[in-house]
């Protein structure tokens, strides 16, 4: 049996491609007329060193410097003779920066000649120049072959069909679409990769270059309905600009990063960059991306399995009975809490007059988020114990799976118990990356789904190792939803997953458009738990607009943003904010167990006015 090294990759993990080699090479010094394939042989530590930083940032696989070092393109430098000895040089030096711990991908680009109906080219030479060269490669020990930029269907589908002659190596297809989706002959991308992913020997198929990051995304539902194969996407680092003479690609790593979290959570398994694109761009892309899929797949890293001593189950508290917020819910009586972030420094005095004005209102309960956005803060656990001892208020401890491990996660969840905190939202966590602590380490030991069914046991009287616990705890377990999610689908998959976890309500991700929570609410109907809405009250279109672009799994109308921007003065765009929050909290009352409104950079007030308990004008 063949081992397929990719494939084995692809079934365990989201696998990191790298980035540009030509951009690398030209700012080193290489002229853009020198045939870069022919470094391989001249200046082979070049090229290593350049493959030497894809891996440090973080690459999965590099591939050879031998996009064009086809017997074509090659015969523009009068160094077709050099094909197989061009290929060959490239492989061993990539070989020898990836040391087995990387994988190796040998570069395949088209002939660089017109092959369509009436050219002066066979299809024999055409098979025969690729033949060349696929054997230069396979010879030489890739792990698989990667065809990039291919803008006519037929090239790729011959180079295909030749790899599969020449040898069993794997294969992603690529193809260059414009920004209509369409290749340089005008097929449209779902057909053209749908025949691609016909042949079993293509592993993986998508997209590269000519385009950047934003027209590629809006081509993933289309690849998608395509092909049930893995997809990979190497986008440009955004359009080229020429500048005083030099092409110039402007995506930052940083603008690059945000959208390969775009492809991610589309579902892409292949992740790299083309043109423009440098190691700095796939270091934060792998920064961004790769702690958000550990926390998916951290069910499967630490596997809770039942001990053979495995304690029985005793009967949970009701929820009715575990909190005054768990009656109401019991009850169906219409939730209202106000989620106040605990401060940066220790002083907790302005957050509980906050808290006591909220409890003087007849709010249900304080939302107390664990490090939002990825921010050091003050502990949200010592946060709600402040306003247990000095305030006549529930609390919802949200609890994060980011940065406690399994043990820790475990003894926290027993302290949270023994100190009387009864309420908690549980939740996976934003990526260290969002935050001001970039470098830090995500742990992601289990993900909300895995912790939900943790805090079920221990309310059922059973730790994690199978002990029995003298005590059951008797915590109400919430979680998180995402009506607006990227991928809805997956976004539905796992909500049913933490409702059979066992959660017991749930609180969305702010809503901004009734329509699609009532989609939403729709698909997961069958779910019996109580969903309160998530409500942000704008308090000016500076503020719309962050949410809008910078907050992951948050979607602001086009309408709202655009009425935000009307707004005269703060005053104004405060009461506008209000007026918005209550205008959709009116429309989605039927359908939701309540509200969980936020208090914008710690404004009250503002979140009091929208749960009907202020005057406007009081703001």
């Amino acid at each position: 049996m063949i081992q397929n090294k990719l494939t084995d990759l692809l079934s365990k993990q989201l696998v990191f491609g790298d980035g540009a080699m030509g951009t690398m090479l030209y700012t080193k010094g290489v002229f853009i007329n020198t045939c870069f394939e022919e470094l391989n042989i001249s200046r082979p530590q070049l090229v290593g060193q350049i493959h030497d930083l894809y891996i440090s940032a973080g690459s999965d696989f590099i591939e050879t410097n031998t996009f064009g070092a086809n017997e074509f393109r090659l015969a523009r430098f009068g160094l077709a003779d050099k094909t197989v000895q061009i290929n060959t040089s490239a492989v061993k030096i990539a070989k020898q920066s990836a040391a087995g711990k990387v994988l190796v991908a040998g570069a395949l680009g088209p002939l660089g000649i017109d092959i369509a109906a009436g050219s002066l080219i066979t299809e024999k030479q055409i098979i025969d120049a690729f033949t060349k060269q696929i054997k230069a490669l396979a010879d030489a020990g890739v792990d698989f072959l990667l065809l990039e930029t291919f803008g006519n269907l037929a090239e790729l589908l011959l180079v295909i069909k030749t790899a599969a002659d020449v040898c069993s190596l794997p294969i992603v297809a690529q193809m260059a679409v414009n920004e209509n989706g369409e290749t340089l002959y005008g097929d449209r991308i779902e057909f053209a990769l749908a025949k691609a992913s016909e042949f079993k020997h293509v592993a993986a198929v998508g997209l590269n270059c000519t385009i950047g990051p934003a027209a590629m995304l809006e081509n993933i539902e289309l690849i998608k309905k395509a092909t049930t194969k893995p997809i990979s996407i190497q986008p440009n680092a955004g359009l080229p600009q020429n500048i005083d003479g030099r092409t110039i690609y402007m995506c930052t790593p940083e603008y690059m990063a945000e959208y390969a979290k775009r492809f991610y959570e589309k579902g892409v398994r292949i992740l790299g960059g083309c043109c423009g694109t440098t190691p700095e761009h796939i270091k934060q892309m792998v920064k961004a991306v790769r702690p958000l899929h550990k926390a998916d797949l951290s069910s499967a890293v630490i596997e809770i399995k039942p001990s053979q001593k495995q304690a029985p189950r005793q009967k949970p508290v009701e929820l009715k009975n575990k909190s005054k917020l768990g009656a109401k819910l019991a009850a169906g009586q219409k939730i209202y809490t106000i989620e106040i972030s605990p401060p940066r420094g220790t002083d907790v005095s302005g957050l509980i007059e906050k808290v006591k004005l909220c409890a003087q209102m007849g709010i249900d309960a304080v939302n107390i988020p664990d490090g939002p956005r990825a921010s050091s803060r003050l502990s949200a656990m010592i946060t709600a114990i402040k306003i247990k001892q000095l305030c006549d208020i529930e609390t919802i401890l949200h609890f994060c799976c980011r940065d406690r491990n399994i043990i820790a996660m475990q003894s926290d969840l027993l302290g949270i118990q023994a100190i009387d905190l009864q309420n908690v939202l549980i939740i996976t966590g934003d990526p260290p990356k969002l935050g001001e602590y970039p470098d830090a380490t995500a742990v992601f030991d289990l993900d909300s789904i895995t912790l939900t069914k943790v805090v079920s046991d221990l309310n059922h009287g059973v730790d994690i190792a199978g002990n029995s616990l003298s005590i059951p705890t008797s915590l109400v377990i919430g979680v998180g939803a995402n009506p607006v999610a990227s991928d809805l689908d997956r976004e539905i998959q796992r909500y049913k997953k933490k409702v059979a976890a066992g959660a017991e309500f749930a609180i969305t991700q702010p809503v901004f458009d009734e329509k699609s929570l009532f989609k939403f609410l729709e698909l997961t109907k069958d779910c019996k738990i109580p969903v309160i809405a998530g409500i942000w009250p704008f308090t000016n279109y500076k503020n719309a607009e962050f949410m809008a672009n910078e907050v992951p799994g948050v979607v602001v109308p086009p309408e709202i943003l655009e009425k935000m921007s009307r707004t005269k003065d703060g005053s104004d765009a405060r009461k506008a904010g209000v007026q918005i929050a209550v205008e959709l909290m009116d429309k989605i009352k039927d359908n939701v167990a309540g509200f969980a409104i936020s208090a914008p950079f710690g404004n009250v007030k503002i979140a009091l006015v929208a749960a009907g308990k202020l005057d406007i004008n009081q703001i």
